[in-house]
């Protein structure tokens, strides 16, 4: 009995003393690495730190990396030996507006010469008409009388268009002019459509076609609607498939805008500045939910009646806004009333019309640039 019991003791302490080398063994393995990394000068810590701060490098480095966006836009460089305006204008012209743009004994610019925002205005946006100017060919494919767009094929009407809106990344060179398809979508009507809404629908496909044309060539389309009986913000969600294109914008042309009971081409229509506002606050939101490229909201008026409060239209981080003046015929009341209507009224940038065949005589892109301030956007009828 007794040897079986010092037996259990021997075999009892043989376990301990089992137990106490590996309990000593590890606590020197801590030691050990805790010593070598005392002597790295880390710890486990710092390890994790300086694992997040290589990841950051890397993911600033990717941002680095990754290309721009481009821009859904081709300008037309300026031909070599292009000056700029500063270099081919005389003192006198830089200092002071068009003769007939002055008014009495107001004849010094408000903005430098060939600035195209007006005074005190700012543009937020990363839109086209930050560095560029637009040269607009307005119109729609189905009638010769509506515009020079109707007039010819789509080729031939692309390369004239070029040829004009080389003729200002020349006259211009600071300014580079981008070429953009101005396209009647919704068309006036003097009888109802089905909806009782006084306006007749381009056909899709015929959109689509000129949504291409501008796209292969490096240009934007410009979607003019004429509303009829309808609302602003209902004909830009009747277009809003092609107004998430990249390289699509808005003009809404005041004029055919009358109210119900009225014909639109019968009375001078009319839209208030605060409906313009809305198509511009549906255009900034969509902007900002389908990462698209800024746009460019484009109010066409050839009377003061047309547009009413003005001061209600103002540009956002996503949307620029142009006031364009429509007006035929001699020149000089033209200029003037650019004075009258953009100058003196626009919110950011102006616009000018130019109409081949009622015009007389018809300015060049010289005297059009002249314009204080001078015209972001430039179409022609």
């Amino acid at each position: 009995m007794k040897k079986l019991i010092l037996l259990a003791f021997a075999m009892l302490l043989t376990l301990f003393l089992g137990a106490c080398s590996d309990s000593s063994t590890g606590d020197g393995q801590d030691k050990e690495d805790e010593n070598a990394a005392a002597q790295d000068g880390t710890t486990e810590k710092d390890n994790e730190q300086e694992e997040t701060k290589a990841s950051e490098e890397d993911k600033e480095e990717a941002e680095k990396e990754e290309p721009e966006p481009e821009e859904p836009f081709t300008a037309l460089e300026p031909a070599e030996g292009a000056q700029s305006i500063q270099e081919s204008w005389s003192e006198e012209e830089l200092a002071n507006m068009p003769e007939a743009q002055a008014y009495g004994d107001e004849t010094e610019r408000m903005v430098p010469a060939g600035e195209t925002l007006v005074k005190d205005g700012e543009d937020l946006t990363d839109g086209p008409l930050k560095n560029h100017r637009l040269v607009a060919y307005y119109g729609h494919p189905n009638s010769s009388n509506m515009g020079i767009l109707g007039e010819m094929e789509p080729d031939a009407f692309m390369a004239k268009l070029k040829e004009q809106t080389q003729a200002y990344s020349d006259a211009d060179p600071d300014r580079p002019a981008i070429p953009m398809i101005e396209l009647i979508t919704t068309v006036a009507q003097r009888s109802p459509a089905t909806d009782g809404k006084y306006y007749h629908m381009t056909p899709s496909d015929k959109i689509d076609e000129y949504a291409k044309l501008a796209e292969e060539n490096g240009a934007l389309l410009m979607l003019d609607v004429q509303l009829g009986t309808d609302s602003v913000l209902n004909q830009v969600k009747l277009i809003e498939k092609w107004l998430k294109l990249p390289h699509v914008h808005l003009a809404i042309d005041t004029e055919f805008s009358v109210k119900e009971g009225e014909i639109p081409g019968t009375v001078l229509g009319q839209v208030n500045g605060s409906e313009v506002q809305e198509a511009v606050d549906y255009l900034t939101n969509m902007v900002e939910e389908h990462d698209l490229p800024d746009k460019i909201v484009l109010v066409h008026q050839f009377m003061d009646e047309a547009l009413t409060n003005k001061e209600a239209i103002q540009p956002t981080e996503n949307v620029e806004v142009v006031l364009n003046f429509d007006g035929w015929g001699p020149a000089s009341p033209k200029i003037s009333n650019y004075r009258r209507f953009v100058r003196n009224e626009t919110s950011q940038y102006g616009g000018f019309k130019i109409f081949y065949k009622k015009d007389e005589p018809i300015l060049t892109p010289e005297e059009v640039i002249a314009l204080d301030p001078s015209p972001a956007v430039v179409n022609y009828q």
